[in-house]
């Protein structure tokens, strides 16, 4: 038996590893995959599936190990999960009997809205048998990470527009070779390996907290610096401007939480305070160039585009808002966001906001007991920001991507769900306990 247990361990962390490693890849490698061999479909769910095997190997080790299972029993965070799966799973099922979701939109939706949680939980338990991944997480993050900046600044600069077209990219069939601000071909917004430049925004605010966190560390600076500066150039190429803000708020309290004396901290505050009056000012005075308007504002004056990406996005947050005070029990899984899409006969209400996805589909009581899972997991990350820099990391970068998915549907996307909730399980499992079996 503890021969057993030492090898699903062992397998268990390459498996994560693996996953881990290649999710910034996934939206690549899925399309040029199946412009080889077809099924385009089915290769996305490479990630699902190795999901699916290391359940298996986690429900192996709660079985025969009962102080591991009685720690994971124990844990508020657990409860919390399992009681948002199940009213998730209970409201699907009264939503699918009414008529009011297809089998196929139900399916998606509880896929990507609880596939995250359950990756969390699986590493956690994977991180409590080995520290085999808390002790190369840093490798297993940036390494990939300097390919995807890599494509980016590539993409940006000396890559023809339709580059990706030659993979397999398509705006029909699977995804677009590259994206615009409001359709100006001179505006373009790079996406690298990811499945848009909002993701790729969302992925690179967890790098560059990465980054800060290494180099303000004192961990190869040099590196540091040349990396994140290109990871920076990355970023506005994406043109994602919630990723911007969700960058500067994560850098900005790292530095903030790296300082552990008044003094430093009060320097800090007055030069950020500087520096924003600086860049209002410097918007103010330049806010009628045409490049400043695009880049910053998503429009100009005089466009050719009728409605703008910023009325999209405020018109989409509206009517999907009011949905939050005339349903307050939600309408289940499948009803709202991307799944919404596989709901046929019925609306597809896209909030570009996953908060408000999550009041649509499961009321004001899942998004409270949502809400209560991402609070929590977030200060256990504080309290052990202090003895471990991956919780340092993954803190910061929490905050970055809390604003990030009030203009977005972030935890959605597959590069996201699996990096930064694998990261935290990690992080967070990192604790060892008495166990059988070893």
């Amino acid at each position: 038996m503890k021969q057993l247990f030492t090898r699903t361990a062992k397998l268990a962390d390459y498996l994560v590893a693996v996953v881990l490693a290649l999710v910034p890849l996934h939206a690549f490698l899925t399309v040029w995959g199946s412009s080889l061999v077809g099924h385009y479909t089915v290769l996305r769910l490479w990630d699902d599936v190795v999901l699916l095997v290391l359940v298996g190997i986690a429900c192996f080790w709660l079985a025969k190990d009962t102080a591991l299972r009685s720690w994971f029993a124990a844990s508020l965070l657990v409860r919390l999960i399992v009681a948002y799966a199940g009213l998730l799973f209970l409201l699907g099922l009264v939503s699918l009997a009414k008529g009011d979701v297809t089998a196929k939109a139900l399916a998606y939706g509880l896929l990507v809205n609880l596939r995250f949680l359950a990756w969390f939980l699986v590493t956690v338990l994977v991180a409590q048998r080995s520290s085999w991944l808390s002790h190369n997480w840093a490798k297993i993050l940036l390494v990939p990470a300097v390919l995807v900046v890599g494509f980016a600044v590539l993409q940006y600069t000396l890559l023809p527009h339709n580059f990706l077209a030659h993979f397999g990219y398509n705006a029909t069939t699977t995804i677009a070779p590259i994206e615009t601000i409001n359709h100006n071909k001179h505006y373009i917004r790079v996406q690298s390996t990811l499945r848009g430049a909002n993701p790729l925004g969302a992925y690179l605010v967890v790098v560059l907290s990465a980054i800060g966190v290494l180099c303000m560390a004192g961990r190869r600076r040099i590196v540091c610096g040349v990396f994140g500066a290109a990871a920076l150039f990355a970023l506005y190429a994406s043109g994602s401007r919630s990723a911007w803000i969700g960058a500067v708020l994560g850098l900005g309290l790292a530095v903030w939480l790296l300082l552990n004396n008044r003094r430093g901290r009060l320097i800090y505050g007055v030069t950020s305070l500087a520096i924003l009056a600086l860049a209002a000012s410097g918007f103010l005075l330049l806010r009628g160039n045409v490049a400043v308007q695009n880049a910053l504002l998503h429009t100009q004056n005089h466009s050719n585009v009728r409605i703008s990406s910023n009325d999209a996005h405020a018109s989409a947050f509206t009517s999907n808002a009011k949905d939050l005070l005339s349903q307050p029990l939600g309408d289940g899984p499948g009803t709202a966001g991307p799944a919404s899409e596989y709901n046929t006969g019925h609306p597809v209400r896209i909030a570009e906001n996953y908060y408000v996805q999550i009041a649509q589909e499961a009321g004001w009581l899942g998004l409270a007991l949502f809400l209560s899972i991402i609070t929590l997991v977030g200060l256990e990350l504080y309290q052990r920001a202090d003895e471990f820099r991956l919780a340092l990391v993954l803190v910061t970068s929490f905050v970055g991507l809390a604003v990030v998915n009030f203009l977005s549907h972030a935890w959605v996307d597959d590069t996201l769900a699996f990096l930064w909730w694998g990261l935290a399980g990690i992080a967070l499992g990192s604790v060892p306990v008495k166990r059988q079996g070893k």
